[in-house]
């Protein structure tokens, strides 16, 4: 197996490409991680181009299932390693769609080049034919009518996504959620680096200089004896040999390297629960997308009704039995309910405009929804249960509690910095004025140091200490009334929402029925269209009362598995 990551600059950042080589039963698998964008394009062009040239004939098999976003430069490479035998495996909505996309443009040109060989010579014919005939009129067209024309890459299928896949993919590509990520990695190496104090340390040092001593600045400006040369040298000392120590006995280390891995708990802690947010923000823009699109449906349905109504009365008038106004008021109704169908669609647009923002998808690709609003009617919680969940489950709650342990370990590492402290240091070089006459030399060292004044250091870190520690303790307070604050809002409102629910299908129910009687009415001429459009109001509104219902009882069920911290476990699949 070879490793190979390239390290690359990008506005002021740095970003890595891991490409993975493996042989599996005769074929050669690069495993891809990152994205495949930019100047990580040329890395694995590089990577590719190498091991093709040193086996030609060899299976290729890249395995694009870590990549996390394919631009246009990677989608051309990944056409040309395609074309020259390469097989392309991918997971994931974008993925596997880039990967059909190069496949059936290879298998459609392939077909095309065995239809040109057939028709031979005749193609010739065909294109004097359409110079002669079609291009003149062609030319015309293009001189007074510009064409535009999308870039070749941009995505033009819409990607279908159900919620778990859209929460799936939030939680591979979300900047916000990798940002957590890699924190909490960056804090796991601090704990190591925290570690490696505790650890014995060894260096290996060569050393080859030129002395020149000066004796008089040696013996106070006199020789010590008559005649006795002023100065020595020079001479060549070369030197070569390992240096190692480590302490022996540190409690001050061994509580701050203590501190250092509860903080990395806490930074773990922190992260899972961004990663808890991230789909909750996924979850509710995914809510108001679909109730944005009931929307629409509901304003179509509307318009539909509005142009029967409207249809009715002009039908009415022409047979004698109706009046002008009434056609009027139908009309008038109809362009109201245009008015808001187009208020509609423009909402949807934001609101998947929004989802395919929190995705990190490309601007360019088209999305849809595969859920639908629905009820799901589940058990009411009881409030002591889930507020028992919350405090165990919540990451923020084991985040704080990491903090604490962490504050109270750099207490104690201050309080033992009065200790005092064993530490072995020594050395073994070989010595000598070239590496021909060296000879073995050592030196062993134990050493204890007691701080006897350090100007009221100590102390201030003691002091320091225990205030974050009461201030941490503060913020635990506060963080268990916002749990508990978060848990009981969420049943109130998931309880209220699931009445809302009820009484708002029995209102659409009620109006539809209304909206029938209003317009046999009108229709036997024992009443005007006043009545249906009064009616054809209240269908509307209960059909808004419906969709809002249906919005405020899924987001209650999603603002109560935040507050209890099962997020991932309920959405995440």
């Amino acid at each position: 197996m070879v490793l190979v990551m390239h390290l690359i600059r990008a506005n002021g950042a740095y970003f890595m490409l891991r490409v993975t080589t493996e042989k599996r039963r005769g074929k050669t698998v690069l495993a891809v991680e990152g994205r495949l964008a930019g100047p990580w394009v040329g890395a694995l062009e590089q990577c590719w181009r190498e091991l093709h040239a040193a086996a030609p004939r060899e299976k290729f098999h890249i395995d694009l299932c870590g990549v996390s976003f394919i631009d246009a430069s990677g989608k051309v490479l990944l056409k040309e390693i395609h074309r020259q035998g390469g097989r392309l495996i991918a997971e994931g909505c974008l993925n596997q769609a880039v990967v059909r996309e190069i496949v059936s443009d290879a298998s459609e040109k392939h077909h095309e080049k065995s239809k040109e060989r057939r028709k031979g010579s005749h193609i010739i014919f065909y294109v004097l034919f359409f110079n002669l005939i079609v291009y003149p009129g062609l030319a015309h067209a293009q001189g007074t009518k510009q064409q535009t024309h999308l870039p070749a890459d941009a995505p033009t299928q819409a990607l279908k996504l159900t919620l778990d896949q859209a929460v799936g993919l939030a939680l591979k590509q979300n900047p916000t959620a990798q940002i957590a990520i890699l924190t909490a990695a960056q804090s796991e190496q601090d704990k190591n680096i925290a570690r490696s104090e505790l650890l014995p340390q060894v260096n290996a040092k060569i050393s080859d200089e030129a002395q020149k001593v000066n004796l008089l600045a040696q013996f106070g400006g006199k020789t010590p004896f008559p005649g006795f040369p002023k100065t020595l040298g020079p001479y060549q000392v070369f030197s070569a040999g390992p240096t190692f120590g480590g302490p022996v006995f540190d409690l001050t280390l061994w509580k701050r390297y203590q501190a250092a891995r509860e903080t990395m708990s806490a930074s773990k802690a922190n992260s899972l629960s961004t990663r808890e947010q991230v789909i909750l923000l996924v979850v509710s823009q995914y809510i108001g997308t679909l109730r944005a699109v009931a929307n629409v449906q509901a304003s179509q349905s509307r318009v539909e009704l509005a142009q029967a109504l409207y249809d009715q009365a002009a039908d009415l008038q022409k047979e004698g039995v109706g009046t002008g106004i009434d056609t009027l008021r139908a009309n008038v109704e109809l362009q109201n309910e245009k008015q808001r169908l187009i208020q509609a669609e423009t909402d949807r647009e934001t609101f998947l405009y929004g989802l395919s923002r929190l995705l990190n998808l490309d601007p360019r690709q088209p999305i849809e929804l595969g859920d639908s609003l629905s009820f799901f009617d589940t058990p009411q919680p009881e409030v002591e249960t889930s507020l028992e969940l919350a405090l165990a489950e919540r990451q923020e709650w084991k985040a704080m509690e990491s903090q604490i342990k962490a504050a109270g370990s750099q207490k104690k590492a201050a309080q033992f910095s009065r200790l005092p402290s064993l530490r072995f240091d020594g050395d073994f070089a070989y010595v000598g004025t070239s590496g021909n006459t060296t000879l073995p030399t050592y030196t062993y060292q134990a050493s204890v140091n007691l701080p006897i004044f350090t100007g009221g250091r100590i102390h201030a870190e003691i002091v320091r200490a225990d205030l974050e520690i009461r201030k941490l303790e503060q913020q635990q307070a506060d963080l268990r009334n916002q749990i508990a604050l978060d848990v009981k809002t969420a049943l109130l409102n998931l309880s209220s929402a699931r009445n809302e629910v009820q009484v708002a299908n029995l209102g659409v129910v009620l109006s539809k029925e209304e909206v029938d009687q209003a317009r046999d009415r009108f229709k036997a001429g024992v009443a005007n269209n006043i009545e249906v459009i009064q009616a054809q109001d209240a269908l509307s509104r209960a059909n808004d009362n419906q969709i809002a219902a249906l919005y405020r009882f899924n987001q209650a069920r999603a603002d109560l598995a935040r507050s209890i911290g099962q997020m991932e476990k309920v959405y995440s699949k």
